[in-house]
């Protein structure tokens, strides 16, 4: 939730922080004409999505704190779509999916799961993949536990499975949007938020961290992981300076799957893996993805 960018602001080492401030030149929009999109209205809300393909076991993509649909995973809507449907949609309060504006109850991770599931059910998908990026994992993990029977295999990354006082600390000292945020990562999400709403849902957002920290300990997702158990896939950057080593370490240790939770390390890959090495990424989730009975 907050990367070694901002560590000299605090002196220490920095945790993960949320796709808001992860941002890279290589995120890019997805434009391709054969992507359809629109709107499905579950749980009390209209959530915007897209879509593209329909061969295999559907593949439904979450997205990152502040991210949407586009932003968040454009490769993979593009370049994943000849063998599996993949599915993603903006969560609740975050780009097209407003009304209403976002907020951070502190069940957000678990609402956004559940929005999820809603969503690939209203889509006619009993039976799909889930794989979850940044904060996206943490819902993902979430989403595997509670919707097992749907859930036929997870892939996780750049997600942490705790909190620690140095993480509230690190949030503390980037509430100021306009006075902490580059001007790259504040000129992606004015567009979308302007700087008062962004302003907002950081500061919502971060007072909602230091909530799951005293009220649950810093657990974020680390009982429901140890429950999953479906096929789990995990991929790391080694050179991610977000999502520390200890994250997919603990996940890969604890979430029993099917007896074979995997790690998978990407020498060269940043916290933004499955952007800047879209390929290869696309490449194993197919693979891994491609493995299931259910396809």
């Amino acid at each position: 939730m907050l990367g070694r960018r901002s560590s000299a602001l605090l002196g220490r080492r920095v945790p993960l922080l949320p796709t808001a401030l992860a941002l890279s030149p290589r995120r890019t929009l997805c434009t391709a004409p054969a992507i359809e999109s629109g709107t499905a209205s579950v749980n009390g809300v209209n959530l915007f999505y897209m879509k593209n393909g329909n061969a295999g076991l559907p593949l439904l993509c979450m997205p990152g704190a502040m991210g949407t649909a586009e932003t968040d995973f454009g490769p993979q809507l593009r370049d994943l779509a000849d063998s599996m449907q993949v599915v993603s949609f903006d969560p609740r309060g975050y780009g097209k999916s407003r009304p209403p504006e976002r907020d951070f109850p502190i069940d957000f991770y678990q609402r956004d799961a559940d929005d999820g599931a809603a969503l690939m059910k209203a889509l006619g998908h009993s039976k799909y993949a889930v794989m979850g990026w940044s904060d996206g994992a943490i819902s993902a993990v979430l989403h595997a536990a509670a919707h097992a029977p749907s859930v036929d295999r997870l892939i996780i990354f750049g997600g942490n499975a705790f909190l620690t006082k140095d993480d509230i600390d690190a949030f503390e000292a980037t509430r100021d949007v306009e006075g902490t945020w580059s001007k790259r990562m504040k000129a992606t999400h004015y567009p979308t938020y302007g700087a008062e709403g962004l302003q907002r849902l950081w500061g919502a957002a971060v007072d909602a961290w230091a909530a799951i920290y005293d009220r649950h300990g810093g657990d974020v997702c680390m009982a429901q992981a140890r429950s999953i158990q479906c096929p789990t896939l995990i991929l790391h950057g080694a050179k991610d300076p977000i999502c520390l080593a200890e994250h997919p370490e603990w996940f890969r240790e604890n979430i029993p799957g099917d007896g074979s939770t995997a790690l998978h390390v990407l020498p060269e890959g940043k916290h933004n893996l499955h952007l800047r090495f879209a390929d290869e990424v696309n490449a194993l989730v197919r693979d891994f993805v491609g493995r299931s009975s259910a396809s």
